[in-house]
């Protein structure tokens, strides 16, 4: 199985899961302007819609979009979920929330977006990071457990600092102990962000 990533960006999430479910997997870095891989394939013919993340499985199938990637990931590592006849129903909603709500709202910075508009999806970005604070369980949005919703909100809060989008203070404790976490460690080290 192998990961197609670029270093810090959302692909960042499936690297941590795959890392804290103990799968085996190689990774190969995507130039995203080139759509090129480091071994120079042609990244289209990986993923025709030329973005990051795709997970190749053993069996050759690609599946893309990170919902995707991180519901498979949380079906070969039912931890990664929360528990209970509600728990794979709850963990879909935390991520299309994250992906469609938070993810989303960051195109402005990314797009070339006019200082208002960047102001308008910080604002935005705020508030939807307040919701999830408000609505954590515990150290983690489920409770103590990590979730992979967890590794996607992670990387939100990245690219909340790299922008100045003020994040609430819960959810800065919860980034200092995905940060203490081996699995984000060696996914960063991986992506040479640390």
């Amino acid at each position: 199985m192998k990961l197609y990533f670029s270093p810090g960006a959302c692909s960042l999430a499936d690297h941590i899961a795959l890392h804290e479910a103990a799968l085996t997997f190689d990774h190969e870095k995507v130039d995203l302007k080139a759509h090129r891989t480091e071994s120079g394939e042609d990244y289209y013919a990986i993923n025709p819609k030329g973005y990051v993340p795709a997970l190749r499985l053993d069996s050759g199938e690609v599946l893309s979009e990170n919902i995707a990637i991180l519901d498979w990931i949380t079906h070969q590592a039912p931890g990664l979920k929360p528990a209970g006849p509600m728990g794979h129903t709850d963990h879909l909603e935390a991520l299309a929330f994250v992906s469609t709500e938070i993810h989303k709202s960051f195109k402005p910075f990314f797009a070339g977006g006019s200082d208002e508009d960047k102001a308008k999806a910080a604002a935005v970005i705020g508030k939807r990071l307040t919701y999830l604070a408000d609505t954590m369980a515990g150290d983690y949005l489920f409770g103590a457990d990590l979730s992979a919703a967890d590794c996607y909100l992670f990387v939100m809060l990245l690219w909340s600092d790299k922008f100045g989008v003020t994040a609430p203070e819960r959810l800065l404790a919860f980034k200092e102990r995905m940060l203490g976490r081996d699995a984000v460690r060696k996914a960063m080290t991986h992506e040479g962000l640390i």
